[in-house]
């Protein structure tokens, strides 16, 4: 049995806790954006990879939109079901990896919001496979937004010093960050504490990317318009040209 990754040993233990961070508070605004995106239009198919304890997917369902949510964790989608259920809403929560999803151009628009997955795989070719599944699962006029690390950012500050700022509001600490220019790849040592109150050590490594890679690989999916934004936490917006100071940056691709 191959060695769990860390993004698959951080998610086993830790939906409500997770709900609890700082960086997952802004649902009701992400979800805004994304319904000017889709043009208001109840009748589309949206799905959701990477959609952890479903805060997307149950916000945009009892909307009215129709929302299909993946992810690895089996934890984070029994708390996505828990919650839709006191929610009084259904979705169909489904467990796969993004890597390799199984579907054929069913929906409408794709979301991957969050860093759920694409970019915390180990290899650049992992990421890229998780943006061809979702380019896979859409039609041939499908919409993919998603949010991802701004490589950009990491040339002008220091990640670091970041991660030391947004640790004092939210529950993980992290230490030992170390970037590597070669490959704009983070390493650093994530310690939380899991939902029955152990602290645990994760060895994280996390892919940036700058907007012309971004622009590069999206094309080469057959996605022919391409805009960037800065992603401002809640705030979603065309009108956030992305800078420097933006951590993450926001995505929209459309075939």
């Amino acid at each position: 049995m191959a060695m769990k990754q860390w993004y698959e040993s951080l998610f086993e233990n830790y939906a409500r806790k997770y709900d609890k961070e700082c960086f997952v508070q802004g649902t009701v605004g992400e979800c805004d954006f994304i319904e000017a995106e889709a043009g208001r239009d109840k009748s589309i198919k949206i799905i959701d990879i990477g959609c952890g304890t479903g805060r997307h997917a149950i916000e945009l369902t009892k909307r009215g939109y129709k929302v299909t949510g993946v992810d690895l964790s089996e934890s984070q989608l029994t708390r996505a079901r828990e919650k839709a259920n006191e929610r009084g809403v259904t979705i169909d929560f489904e467990k796969h990896d993004a890597r390799a999803l199984p579907f054929d151009g069913e929906f409408d628009l794709a979301i991957m919001l969050c860093e759920g997955g694409f970019p915390l795989m180990e290899t650049d070719e992992m990421n890229f496979e998780i943006l061809k599944n979702a380019a896979k699962a859409l039609n041939a006029r499908g919409k993919l937004i998603f949010t991802t690390l701004n490589g950009l950012f990491t040339l002008f500050h220091s990640v670091k010093e970041f991660y030391e700022s947004v640790a004092k509001e939210g529950a993980a600490e992290y230490k030992g960050c170390s970037f590597d220019l070669m490959t704009f790849r983070d390493h650093n040592t994530t310690i939380i504490e899991d939902d029955s109150g152990n602290k645990r050590e994760l060895k994280v490594n996390e892919r940036y990317y700058v907007p012309s890679e971004i622009t590069w690989l999206v094309k080469t999916l057959g996605f022919k318009k391409i805009d960037i934004f800065g992603a401002k936490l809640g705030a979603y917006s065309r009108n956030d040209k992305l800078t420097t100071k933006d951590f993450e940056m926001l995505v929209v691709a459309e075939k």
